[in-house]
């Protein structure tokens, strides 16, 4: 593999497929999962088994995927709810100065290309979010999801009646 940095503190389980010039440092990856090219999977964050991440997508400390979970190219999960470089008295802050906002995406579930997941969020099991979209609040398991913000469209299984 050219250009792949994987730290020592890295857990892979069995069958873990790996794609060149990623980027994987504290986090664990269960059995059979697959990783895409210019990825970034950083601390505390947890892949489960048989999930496929394409290319592009940034995983940060605090994001857990439960087991079959997909997720689209160029995907963004955020973990920090008030961004700020600096505290107050104007000193750059450090690790000790935020708190991590957890997301949970639940098993099965699906993100489409180019979302963005904000943290303390939980994605249902099943749920699909459409491409391009913004999640800012909790999913429902079996629905579908899209647009900024993300609303919901339909239950996975309701029946689509084409536009005549």
């Amino acid at each position: 593999m050219k250009y792949v940095s994987i730290a020592d503190n890295v857990t892979l389980g069995n069958n873990v497929k790996l794609a060149d010039f990623i980027n994987l440092y504290g986090c664990a990856i269960d059995d059979n999962s697959r990783i895409g090219a210019f990825v970034e999977i950083q601390k505390n964050a947890h892949i489960g088994k048989n999930c496929k991440i394409q290319s592009h997508t940034f995983i940060c400390e605090g994001v857990t995927l439960e087991d079959n979970v997909f997720v689209g190219h160029s995907v963004t999960f955020i973990n920090d709810t008030y961004p700020r470089a600096t505290n107050p008295d104007g000193v750059l802050k450090n690790e000790e100065d935020w708190h991590v906002a957890p997301t949970l995406v639940k098993k099965g579930a699906s993100i489409g290309s180019g979302s963005t997941i904000l943290g303390n969020v939980t994605i249902g099991e099943h749920a699909i979010i459409g491409a391009g979209s913004v999640v800012t609040k909790d999913v429902p398991p079996d629905t579908i999801v899209a647009g900024n913000p993300a609303k919901i469209l339909r239950k996975v299984n309701e029946e689509v009646i084409p536009d005549e």
